[in-house]
């Protein structure tokens, strides 16, 4: 193949994903995504407890996968001496996360829902990939940022604003 007809076929492939990102809604990288994408993701929506709040997501459920079991639950006791922080006192963008980690997503970035090695040790220590880390968006910032939520297969989930320096556990329901 000619570089001229491979370079034609790399942009509309290129063309093409653009295009499915923005049909799916999907942020491209560097944007700032926004979580609230439909007037039911309001503040307060941000801040309820979802209504499947006792049993395992919709998506873990279909997809089989690891996640499968993962409790979506909220009002986990604090397994940790770490502070705690209710889920009302978080940023706005917290807490929208806080709500897709409850439905399963879609995450906006594609490091959400990956493994967290918790290599800092500030966790309690569980087996590998007993923690998941999900982005917190940072206004102003122009990539991820250091805010995230780190959720752990038992429900409790834990919030840094400093890249894994410090957490508080996350005192859902309150």
């Amino acid at each position: 193949m000619t570089t001229k007809r491979l370079s034609t076929l790399i942009g509309a492939l290129l063309t093409l994903a653009v295009l499915v990102l923005v049909v799916a809604g999907i942020p491209r990288t560097g944007d700032s995504p926004s979580l609230a994408t439909s007037p039911a993701h309001t503040s307060a929506a941000a801040t309820a407890a979802p209504a499947a709040s006792a049993g395992v997501s919709a998506s873990a459920k279909s997809s089989g996968g690891p996640a499968a079991a993962r409790p979506t639950g909220t009002g986990v006791a604090n397994p940790s001496r770490l502070p705690e922080v209710k889920a009302s006192e978080l940023p706005a963008e917290a807490r929208q996360v806080l709500v897709l980690i409850a439905r399963g997503g879609p995450y906006p970035y594609g490091r959400d829902n990956i493994t967290f090695g918790n290599f800092e040790r500030v966790l309690p220590q569980k087996p590998s990939g007993y923690y998941r880390e999900f982005t917190v968006p940072t206004p102003g910032e122009s990539d991820r940022g250091a805010r995230r939520i780190i959720a752990g297969d038992a429900g409790e989930k834990y919030y840094t604003a400093d890249h894994y320096s410090s957490f508080s556990f996350i005192a859902e329901g309150k």
